[in-house]
């Protein structure tokens, strides 16, 4: 299961999930407690690293909006890594 807080911008939420495929350093599939599927690709570019996330989009809110709440959060994700 995944628990945790999301944050992204003036808004949080709480999202939980579960691990339904995990292949170390290329592909994580999970699926949200709504049963929408999301997948996290990394690809290899030499000395980088490129994350391609898909996921379904949920019906309440318009698709551009959450589009960018989930490119926050790989936003604040990236940032976090070149700190490290």
């Amino acid at each position: 299961m995944i628990f945790t807080t999301l944050k992204n911008k003036n808004q949080s939420f709480d999202f939980e999930g579960k691990y339904t495929l995990v292949v170390p350093y290329k592909l994580i599939e999970y699926k949200i407690e709504d049963e929408r599927k999301l997948s996290v690709e990394f690809k290899d570019l030499n000395s980088k690293t490129k994350i391609i996330e898909t996921f379904e989009p949920e019906k309440s809110n318009p698709e551009e909006i959450q589009r960018e709440g989930w490119q926050a959060i790989l936003n604040n994700f990236k940032k976090h890594v070149e700190e490290i």
